[in-house]
């Protein structure tokens, strides 16, 4: 049977059914009472996910401009930043920064290893005209978490630095406390925690941010916060926005609510240990870095076979999309995705279609069905 396709990618990600039903219905005017009540509630809501008090805007488009939105906003040409670069993101913000005219200084990690933030430190305190440092957070490309904290801290010591974030796969999937951690700028975007479908995205600014945009000289129209912020304080948007993309925010950001952050964030840990453990016990290779792999994606190495014949056997039995790896790793790994609208049958599912295609490749190197067994005794010690 067709048709029936499970998403274990790290985005898009699974939809729940009253969100789809938000989307189905008959759109409302921008301009009306009864949509600024849905801005003014989901943008309270937002607030809450990032744990600010400060100024969370939406804007109708991908995740990647939100990040080129926060870069923009807080940065005139000729600045020095910092970018951090240990996956593709890393290099997409290199390039978006290049592009604007900004001194860049770029700090590399190896594909599936973590940035090191006393390289950050050591930057930030002998260079005082540093004016950002861009970061992403979860690399979804490799499936490793940067420490995101501990970066920030350092910022927060430089007279003129702030700190930018791409959150487009950790928040809504572990704890990213804004105001806490002292971040200046997170982007995200609604296809992976949010579980909704792609065509939102969301930039959180602090106090910092807003001051550094009074000086920011970068051009900018679509993409001026400054208009989405006057627009927002009147629960409104400076364009067209997606409206039913809205009702989908807005009923999925209450199904967060209603579960609860720590819940969210449990729930995300508990899948990324099962998904590890039982890929270890079929005799697989983790590729990134265990201490600081994601919560929201696992990636796989694949030494004795090409990573895509196993996608897309997965694909062909079970209907089970899951991610391949991206320029080098290409055909070298493949990802699991286990944010959003993931659950432990979901979790169980995606394992034994990997065990059962590895055993009907003659590569598994375990007992067929000790990978779901691992897996379903972390899930149910868990409960």
């Amino acid at each position: 049977m067709k048709e029936k396709l499970t998403l274990m990618i790290p985005g898009p990600t699974p939809v729940p059914e009253k969100v789809l039903q938000a989307l189905a219905k008959h759109p409302i005017g921008h301009r009306t009472p009864e949509f600024q009540e849905i801005v003014r509630q989901t943008t309270e809501m937002l607030k809450w996910l990032h744990q600010t008090k400060g100024d969370v805007l939406s804007i109708t488009g991908s995740g990647t401009a939100a990040m080129e939105a926060g870069i923009i906003n807080t940065l005139s040409h000729g600045d020095k930043v910092i970018c951090g670069e240990n996956g593709k993101f890393g290099e997409r913000w290199v390039k978006v920064a290049k592009a604007y005219g900004l001194k860049v200084e770029v700090i590399k990690a190896t594909w599936g290893k973590p940035l090191n933030p006393e390289e950050f430190k050591h930057i930030l305190e002998n260079d005082k005209d540093i004016r950002a440092v861009i970061i992403t957070h979860s690399e979804t490309s490799t499936g490793v978490i940067n420490d995101l904290q501990k970066i920030s801290n350092y910022v927060k010591t430089h007279p003129k630095a702030i700190m930018i974030a791409d959150c487009v796969t950790s928040l809504g999937a572990c704890n990213v406390p804004m105001d806490d951690w002292g971040i200046d700028v997170i982007a995200s975007g609604s296809q992976k925690g949010y579980m909704m479908p792609p065509g939102l995205s969301f930039v959180a600014m602090s106090q910092k941010a807003w001051d550094a945009n009074m000086e920011s000289n970068l051009p900018k129209f679509y993409l001026d916060l400054s208009s989405y912020k006057k627009a927002g304080d009147k629960n409104s948007n400076p364009f067209t926005p997606g409206v039913n993309l809205y009702f989908a925010l807005l009923e999925g950001l209450k199904m967060m609510q209603e579960e609860g952050l720590e819940n969210i964030f449990n729930r995300h840990k508990r899948h990324k240990k099962a998904t590890q453990e039982a890929i270890k016990a079929m005799g697989l290779s983790l590729f990134a870095d265990e201490n600081n792999s994601s919560p929201s994606i696992t990636a796989i190495s694949t030494k004795e076979i090409d990573a895509e014949i196993i996608r897309k056997s997965i694909k062909d039995d079970f209907d089970i999309l899951l991610a391949g790896g991206q320029d080098h790793l290409k055909g070298k790994i493949f990802r699991i995705g286990h944010l959003g609208f993931v659950n432990d049958r979901d979790i169980l599912t995606a394992i034994s279609a990997i065990e059962a295609t590895l055993n009907k490749l003659g590569k598994l190197k375990a007992p067929i069905g000790k990978g779901v067994a691992v897996a379903s005794e972390i899930l149910l010690k868990s409960l």
